[in-house]
Protein backbone atom coordinates (compact mmCIF):
# COMPACT_ATOMS: atom_id res chain seq x y z
CA UNK A 1 0.00 0.00 0.00
CA UNK A 2 1.46 3.07 -1.35
CA UNK A 3 2.51 5.76 1.77
CA UNK A 4 0.30 8.74 2.19
CA UNK A 5 0.73 11.99 4.93
CA UNK A 6 -1.12 11.57 7.52
CA UNK A 7 -3.62 14.44 6.68
CA UNK A 8 -3.72 17.09 3.48
CA UNK A 9 -5.02 20.00 5.13
CA UNK A 10 -6.67 20.98 1.55
CA UNK A 11 -9.24 18.08 1.95
CA UNK A 12 -10.30 19.64 5.50
CA UNK A 13 -10.96 22.71 3.89
CA UNK A 14 -12.37 21.40 1.47
CA UNK A 15 -15.31 19.59 3.58
CA UNK A 16 -15.28 22.20 5.05
CA UNK A 17 -16.79 24.50 2.70
CA UNK A 18 -18.54 21.72 1.33
CA UNK A 19 -20.59 21.12 4.45
CA UNK A 20 -20.69 24.67 4.65
CA UNK A 21 -22.84 25.15 1.26
CA UNK A 22 -24.83 21.68 2.49
CA UNK A 23 -26.24 23.61 5.40
CA UNK A 24 -26.87 27.39 3.26
CA UNK A 25 -28.53 25.44 0.40
CA UNK A 26 -31.06 23.52 2.84
CA UNK A 27 -31.57 26.87 5.42
CA UNK A 28 -32.18 28.84 1.56
CA UNK A 29 -34.69 26.45 -0.08
CA UNK A 30 -37.49 28.13 1.60
CA UNK A 31 -36.64 31.61 0.92
CA UNK A 32 -38.93 33.39 -2.24
CA UNK A 33 -37.82 35.25 -5.00
CA UNK A 34 -33.68 33.92 -5.63
CA UNK A 35 -32.37 33.02 -8.67
CA UNK A 36 -33.56 29.48 -10.31
CA UNK A 37 -29.58 28.52 -10.59
CA UNK A 38 -29.03 28.74 -6.39
CA UNK A 39 -32.08 26.01 -6.09
CA UNK A 40 -32.51 22.08 -6.91
CA UNK A 41 -33.22 21.41 -10.74
CA UNK A 42 -36.61 20.16 -10.97
CA UNK A 43 -36.45 15.88 -11.44
CA UNK A 44 -37.15 15.63 -15.05
CA UNK A 45 -35.62 18.80 -16.26
CA UNK A 46 -32.21 17.92 -17.82
CA UNK A 47 -30.79 20.60 -16.09
CA UNK A 48 -28.04 21.06 -12.77
CA UNK A 49 -28.73 23.83 -10.00
CA UNK A 50 -25.84 24.94 -7.89
CA UNK A 51 -27.95 23.29 -4.98
CA UNK A 52 -27.37 19.82 -6.98
CA UNK A 53 -22.90 20.49 -6.88
CA UNK A 54 -22.70 19.99 -3.17
CA UNK A 55 -23.91 16.06 -2.19
CA UNK A 56 -21.55 14.90 -5.05
CA UNK A 57 -18.63 17.25 -3.58
CA UNK A 58 -19.33 15.39 -0.28
CA UNK A 59 -19.13 11.87 -1.59
CA UNK A 60 -15.86 12.44 -3.80
CA UNK A 61 -14.04 13.86 -0.65
CA UNK A 62 -15.30 11.24 1.74
CA UNK A 63 -13.20 9.22 -1.08
CA UNK A 64 -10.62 11.57 -1.01
CA UNK A 65 -10.12 10.98 2.72
CA UNK A 66 -10.99 7.43 2.90
CA UNK A 67 -6.94 6.33 1.80
CA UNK A 68 -5.27 8.61 4.19
CA UNK A 69 -7.55 7.27 7.21
CA UNK A 70 -7.05 3.56 6.63
CA UNK A 71 -3.24 4.35 6.23
CA UNK A 72 -3.06 6.27 8.92
CA UNK A 73 -4.46 2.89 10.90
CA UNK A 74 -2.54 0.20 8.84
CA UNK A 75 0.63 2.30 10.28
CA UNK A 76 -0.78 2.55 13.69
CA UNK A 77 -0.26 -1.63 13.46
CA UNK A 78 -3.78 -2.03 13.37
CA UNK A 79 -5.08 -5.56 11.73
CA UNK A 80 -6.82 -6.34 9.26
CA UNK A 81 -9.62 -8.03 10.95
CA UNK A 82 -10.12 -4.26 13.09
CA UNK A 83 -9.95 -2.10 10.50
CA UNK A 84 -12.45 -4.64 8.68
CA UNK A 85 -14.48 -3.61 12.01
CA UNK A 86 -14.14 -0.27 11.97
CA UNK A 87 -15.63 0.26 8.44
CA UNK A 88 -18.74 -2.39 9.42
CA UNK A 89 -19.37 -0.37 12.54
CA UNK A 90 -18.95 3.06 10.73
CA UNK A 91 -21.22 2.63 7.65
CA UNK A 92 -23.66 0.70 10.29
CA UNK A 93 -23.96 4.12 12.18
CA UNK A 94 -24.19 6.16 9.24
CA UNK A 95 -27.03 3.19 7.60
CA UNK A 96 -28.78 3.44 11.22
CA UNK A 97 -29.08 7.59 10.99
CA UNK A 98 -30.05 7.89 7.53
CA UNK A 99 -32.71 5.36 8.39
CA UNK A 100 -34.38 7.35 11.23
CA UNK A 101 -33.80 10.57 9.14
CA UNK A 102 -35.85 8.91 6.03
CA UNK A 103 -38.84 7.73 7.95
CA UNK A 104 -38.85 11.16 9.39
CA UNK A 105 -39.76 12.25 6.05
CA UNK A 106 -43.47 10.28 6.50
CA UNK A 107 -44.20 11.13 10.18
CA UNK A 108 -47.85 11.02 10.95
CA UNK A 109 -50.35 13.46 12.53
CA UNK A 110 -51.55 10.28 13.87
CA UNK A 111 -48.07 9.36 16.29
CA UNK A 112 -48.38 9.88 20.04
CA UNK A 113 -45.30 12.57 19.52
CA UNK A 114 -45.24 15.67 17.73
CA UNK A 115 -42.96 15.65 14.97
CA UNK A 116 -40.78 18.10 15.98
CA UNK A 117 -40.20 16.51 19.48
CA UNK A 118 -39.54 12.80 17.67
CA UNK A 119 -36.49 14.66 15.64
CA UNK A 120 -35.34 16.15 18.53
CA UNK A 121 -34.97 13.19 20.74
CA UNK A 122 -33.53 10.96 17.66
CA UNK A 123 -31.14 13.53 17.28
CA UNK A 124 -30.31 13.21 21.00
CA UNK A 125 -29.45 9.60 21.05
CA UNK A 126 -27.31 10.33 18.52
CA UNK A 127 -25.28 12.55 19.91
CA UNK A 128 -25.73 10.14 23.46
CA UNK A 129 -24.61 6.84 21.41
CA UNK A 130 -21.61 8.81 19.16
CA UNK A 131 -20.07 11.40 21.10
CA UNK A 132 -16.46 11.40 21.26
CA UNK A 133 -16.20 10.52 25.04
CA UNK A 134 -12.83 11.29 26.93
CA UNK A 135 -10.68 8.53 27.17
CA UNK A 136 -10.31 9.61 30.99
CA UNK A 137 -13.72 9.21 31.31
CA UNK A 138 -15.26 7.14 33.79
CA UNK A 139 -16.26 3.76 31.75
CA UNK A 140 -19.16 3.29 33.70
CA UNK A 141 -20.64 6.80 32.87
CA UNK A 142 -19.74 6.44 29.41
CA UNK A 143 -21.63 3.30 28.65
CA UNK A 144 -24.48 4.35 30.98
CA UNK A 145 -24.81 7.70 28.59
CA UNK A 146 -24.45 5.26 25.38
CA UNK A 147 -27.15 2.76 26.94
CA UNK A 148 -29.11 5.28 27.47
CA UNK A 149 -28.92 6.89 23.47
CA UNK A 150 -29.58 3.49 22.71
CA UNK A 151 -32.80 2.70 24.52
CA UNK A 152 -34.40 6.25 24.16
CA UNK A 153 -33.35 5.21 20.10
CA UNK A 154 -35.46 2.02 20.59
CA UNK A 155 -38.27 3.91 22.10
CA UNK A 156 -38.60 6.67 19.21
CA UNK A 157 -39.01 3.66 16.82
CA UNK A 158 -41.72 1.85 18.94
CA UNK A 159 -43.48 5.00 19.10
CA UNK A 160 -43.00 5.97 15.62
CA UNK A 161 -46.10 6.27 13.06
CA UNK A 162 -45.64 7.02 9.61
CA UNK A 163 -48.38 7.28 6.82
CA UNK A 164 -51.48 9.08 6.91
CA UNK A 165 -53.61 9.23 10.19
CA UNK A 166 -56.42 6.27 8.28
CA UNK A 167 -53.68 3.86 7.43
CA UNK A 168 -50.55 4.38 9.77
CA UNK A 169 -47.38 2.17 9.50
CA UNK A 170 -44.07 1.78 11.82
CA UNK A 171 -40.38 2.25 10.63
CA UNK A 172 -39.67 1.35 7.38
CA UNK A 173 -36.82 1.65 5.08
CA UNK A 174 -37.22 3.41 1.25
CA UNK A 175 -34.18 5.24 0.36
CA UNK A 176 -31.27 5.50 2.89
CA UNK A 177 -30.85 9.27 3.09
CA UNK A 178 -27.94 11.70 2.47
CA UNK A 179 -26.36 9.46 5.21
CA UNK A 180 -27.14 6.29 4.51
CA UNK A 181 -26.01 6.66 0.68
CA UNK A 182 -22.30 8.16 2.70
CA UNK A 183 -22.84 4.79 4.36
CA UNK A 184 -23.18 2.41 1.95
CA UNK A 185 -20.91 3.91 -0.39
CA UNK A 186 -18.52 4.57 2.35
CA UNK A 187 -18.56 0.42 3.06
CA UNK A 188 -18.55 -0.64 -0.56
CA UNK A 189 -15.40 1.61 -1.30
CA UNK A 190 -13.33 1.18 1.76
CA UNK A 191 -13.66 -2.85 1.78
CA UNK A 192 -12.37 -2.60 -1.52
CA UNK A 193 -9.30 -0.15 -0.68
CA UNK A 194 -8.54 -2.28 2.05
CA UNK A 195 -8.86 -5.57 -0.07
CA UNK A 196 -6.89 -4.31 -2.93
CA UNK A 197 -4.04 -3.03 -0.43
CA UNK A 198 -4.74 0.83 -2.26
CA UNK A 199 -3.49 -0.19 -5.91
CA UNK A 200 -4.05 2.09 -8.26
CA UNK A 201 -4.81 0.26 -11.28
CA UNK A 202 -7.16 -2.48 -9.52
CA UNK A 203 -8.88 1.01 -8.19
CA UNK A 204 -9.30 2.32 -11.49
CA UNK A 205 -10.74 -1.07 -12.77
CA UNK A 206 -13.57 -0.53 -9.51
CA UNK A 207 -14.29 2.98 -11.08
CA UNK A 208 -14.54 1.53 -14.43
CA UNK A 209 -17.11 -0.93 -13.92
CA UNK A 210 -19.28 1.56 -11.13
CA UNK A 211 -19.32 4.05 -14.24
CA UNK A 212 -20.13 1.20 -16.51
CA UNK A 213 -23.30 0.32 -14.48
CA UNK A 214 -23.89 3.67 -13.98
CA UNK A 215 -24.43 4.39 -17.90
CA UNK A 216 -26.30 0.78 -18.58
CA UNK A 217 -29.07 1.61 -15.41
CA UNK A 218 -29.52 5.13 -17.24
CA UNK A 219 -29.43 3.99 -21.21
CA UNK A 220 -31.43 1.06 -19.67
CA UNK A 221 -29.22 -1.87 -20.90
CA UNK A 222 -29.25 -2.88 -17.27
CA UNK A 223 -32.58 -2.97 -16.03
CA UNK A 224 -31.75 -3.79 -12.24
CA UNK A 225 -30.31 -2.00 -9.54
CA UNK A 226 -27.60 -4.41 -8.02
CA UNK A 227 -27.41 -4.79 -4.81
CA UNK A 228 -25.36 -2.27 -2.12
CA UNK A 229 -24.45 -0.05 -5.06
CA UNK A 230 -27.78 0.97 -6.38
CA UNK A 231 -27.42 2.15 -9.97
CA UNK A 232 -23.40 2.74 -9.36
CA UNK A 233 -23.78 7.00 -9.02
CA UNK A 234 -22.33 7.35 -5.51
CA UNK A 235 -19.79 4.61 -5.23
CA UNK A 236 -18.57 5.98 -8.84
CA UNK A 237 -18.43 9.85 -7.02
CA UNK A 238 -16.49 8.10 -3.89
CA UNK A 239 -14.09 5.96 -5.81
CA UNK A 240 -13.40 9.19 -7.81
CA UNK A 241 -11.88 10.55 -5.27
CA UNK A 242 -9.91 7.31 -3.98
CA UNK A 243 -8.32 6.95 -7.42
CA UNK A 244 -7.50 11.23 -7.33
CA UNK A 245 -5.93 10.10 -3.95
CA UNK A 246 -4.30 7.77 -5.53
CA UNK A 247 -2.73 9.75 -7.75
CA UNK A 248 -1.27 12.37 -5.38
CA UNK A 249 -0.09 9.90 -3.70
CA UNK A 250 1.68 8.23 -6.76
CA UNK A 251 3.25 11.82 -7.60
CA UNK A 252 4.57 12.39 -4.29
CA UNK A 253 6.32 9.15 -3.72
CA UNK A 254 8.29 9.72 -7.15
CA UNK A 255 9.09 13.40 -6.61
CA UNK A 256 7.15 14.55 -9.40
CA UNK A 257 4.66 16.84 -7.20
CA UNK A 258 5.07 19.68 -10.48
CA UNK A 259 2.84 16.93 -12.91
CA UNK A 260 -0.08 17.38 -10.10
CA UNK A 261 -1.41 20.91 -11.21
CA UNK A 262 -1.42 19.51 -15.06
CA UNK A 263 -2.74 16.02 -13.95
CA UNK A 264 -5.63 17.07 -12.22
CA UNK A 265 -6.60 20.03 -14.30
CA UNK A 266 -6.85 17.76 -17.34
CA UNK A 267 -9.05 15.08 -15.43
CA UNK A 268 -11.40 17.52 -13.90
CA UNK A 269 -11.87 18.94 -17.83
CA UNK A 270 -12.05 15.50 -19.08
CA UNK A 271 -14.20 14.57 -16.68
CA UNK A 272 -16.71 17.59 -17.51
CA UNK A 273 -16.50 17.25 -21.36
CA UNK A 274 -17.82 13.56 -20.87
CA UNK A 275 -20.54 14.61 -18.79
CA UNK A 276 -21.89 16.72 -21.26
CA UNK A 277 -21.35 13.95 -24.32
CA UNK A 278 -23.38 11.21 -22.43
CA UNK A 279 -25.72 13.47 -21.76
CA UNK A 280 -28.14 13.28 -24.47
CA UNK A 281 -27.91 9.59 -24.72
CA UNK A 282 -28.41 8.86 -20.33
CA UNK A 283 -31.09 10.33 -19.00
CA UNK A 284 -29.66 14.03 -19.38
CA UNK A 285 -28.46 16.13 -16.49
CA UNK A 286 -30.39 15.13 -13.31
CA UNK A 287 -29.60 14.91 -9.71
CA UNK A 288 -32.69 13.35 -8.60
CA UNK A 289 -31.90 10.44 -10.84
CA UNK A 290 -28.39 10.69 -10.60
CA UNK A 291 -27.78 10.06 -14.59
CA UNK A 292 -23.97 9.31 -15.82
CA UNK A 293 -23.71 12.88 -16.97
CA UNK A 294 -24.27 14.77 -13.69
CA UNK A 295 -21.76 12.26 -11.67
CA UNK A 296 -19.32 12.80 -14.19
CA UNK A 297 -19.37 17.15 -14.39
CA UNK A 298 -19.50 16.94 -11.21
CA UNK A 299 -16.81 14.53 -10.45
CA UNK A 300 -14.69 17.10 -13.22
CA UNK A 301 -15.89 20.33 -10.55
CA UNK A 302 -14.90 18.79 -7.24
CA UNK A 303 -11.33 17.68 -8.82
CA UNK A 304 -10.50 21.28 -10.04
CA UNK A 305 -11.57 22.91 -6.86
CA UNK A 306 -9.98 20.22 -4.84
CA UNK A 307 -6.58 21.23 -7.19
CA UNK A 308 -7.32 25.15 -6.02
CA UNK A 309 -7.66 23.76 -2.31
CA UNK A 310 -4.42 22.09 -3.03
CA UNK A 311 -2.47 25.37 -4.14
CA UNK A 312 -4.32 27.67 -1.63
CA UNK A 313 -3.94 25.82 1.57
CA UNK A 314 -0.85 23.15 1.58
CA UNK A 315 1.15 25.59 -0.77
CA UNK A 316 0.27 28.54 -0.19
CA UNK A 317 -0.67 28.13 3.56
CA UNK A 318 -3.77 30.41 3.34
CA UNK A 319 -5.40 27.94 6.02
CA UNK A 320 -6.72 31.07 8.00
CA UNK A 321 -9.17 32.36 5.34
CA UNK A 322 -11.26 29.47 5.92
CA UNK A 323 -11.50 29.96 10.01
CA UNK A 324 -14.52 30.86 10.70
CA UNK A 325 -15.86 27.58 9.01
CA UNK A 326 -13.18 25.13 10.03
CA UNK A 327 -15.30 23.03 12.56
CA UNK A 328 -17.04 21.81 9.40
CA UNK A 329 -14.16 20.18 8.07
CA UNK A 330 -13.31 18.52 11.89
CA UNK A 331 -16.81 18.29 13.24
CA UNK A 332 -18.62 17.28 9.71
CA UNK A 333 -20.80 15.05 11.33
CA UNK A 334 -22.04 17.57 14.74
CA UNK A 335 -22.12 20.45 11.98
CA UNK A 336 -24.66 17.94 9.63
CA UNK A 337 -27.44 17.32 12.43
CA UNK A 338 -27.03 21.28 14.06
CA UNK A 339 -29.75 21.76 11.85
CA UNK A 340 -32.00 19.36 13.15
CA UNK A 341 -32.07 21.36 16.60
CA UNK A 342 -32.63 24.38 14.79
CA UNK A 343 -35.46 23.60 12.66
CA UNK A 344 -37.28 21.61 14.90
CA UNK A 345 -36.95 23.71 17.91
CA UNK A 346 -38.30 26.21 15.51
CA UNK A 347 -40.97 24.21 14.68
CA UNK A 348 -41.75 23.05 18.44
CA UNK A 349 -42.17 26.75 19.87
CA UNK A 350 -43.78 27.85 15.91
CA UNK A 351 -41.02 30.19 15.11
CA UNK A 352 -41.27 31.46 11.95
CA UNK A 353 -39.26 33.95 9.54
CA UNK A 354 -41.03 37.09 8.67
CA UNK A 355 -41.71 37.50 4.85
CA UNK A 356 -38.71 40.33 4.93
CA UNK A 357 -36.34 37.44 5.99
CA UNK A 358 -37.66 34.82 3.54
CA UNK A 359 -37.64 36.65 0.52
CA UNK A 360 -34.40 37.43 -2.32
CA UNK A 361 -31.09 38.96 -1.48
CA UNK A 362 -31.69 39.47 2.39
CA UNK A 363 -33.18 35.96 2.78
CA UNK A 364 -29.78 34.28 1.29
CA UNK A 365 -27.65 36.78 3.74
CA UNK A 366 -30.07 35.68 6.69
CA UNK A 367 -29.47 31.79 5.29
CA UNK A 368 -25.34 32.63 5.32
CA UNK A 369 -25.65 34.18 8.43
CA UNK A 370 -27.19 31.15 9.82
CA UNK A 371 -25.05 28.87 8.34
CA UNK A 372 -21.85 30.27 9.99
CA UNK A 373 -23.74 30.74 13.03
CA UNK A 374 -24.36 26.57 13.54
CA UNK A 375 -20.73 26.21 12.33
CA UNK A 376 -19.67 28.57 15.39
CA UNK A 377 -21.89 26.77 17.64
CA UNK A 378 -20.13 23.52 16.89
CA UNK A 379 -16.81 25.56 17.13
CA UNK A 380 -17.61 26.28 20.92
CA UNK A 381 -18.47 22.86 21.40
CA UNK A 382 -15.57 20.91 19.56
CA UNK A 383 -13.27 23.33 22.32
CA UNK A 384 -15.35 21.59 24.92
CA UNK A 385 -14.75 18.34 23.34
CA UNK A 386 -18.30 17.80 22.35
CA UNK A 387 -18.59 16.25 19.28
CA UNK A 388 -19.81 13.07 17.43
CA UNK A 389 -16.94 11.13 16.31
CA UNK A 390 -17.92 7.57 14.19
Amino acid sequence: MQQLPKRLLSIDVLRAVTMFLMIFVNESAGVKNVPLWLDHAAANADAMGFADTIFPAFLFIVGLSLPFAISNKIKKGESFLKIIFYILTRSAALLLMGFFHVNLEDYSTAAILPKAVWALLITISFFLIWLHYPEQMNKTKKYLLMGTGAFLLLGMAALYKGGTPEAPVGMKPSWWGILGIIGWSYLVCAVLYLVSKGRLGLLILFWIIFAAVNIAVHMEILNVRIWLIGDGSSVTLTMGGIIISGLYSRLVSIGKTQRLWLTMAVLGTVFIAAGLLIRPFAGGISKIHSTPAWVLICSGITILFFELAIYLIDVKGKKDWFRWIAPAGTSTLTCYLMPYFQVYLMRLFHVKYSLFLNTGSIGLIRSFAISFILIAMVGLMEKRRIRLKL
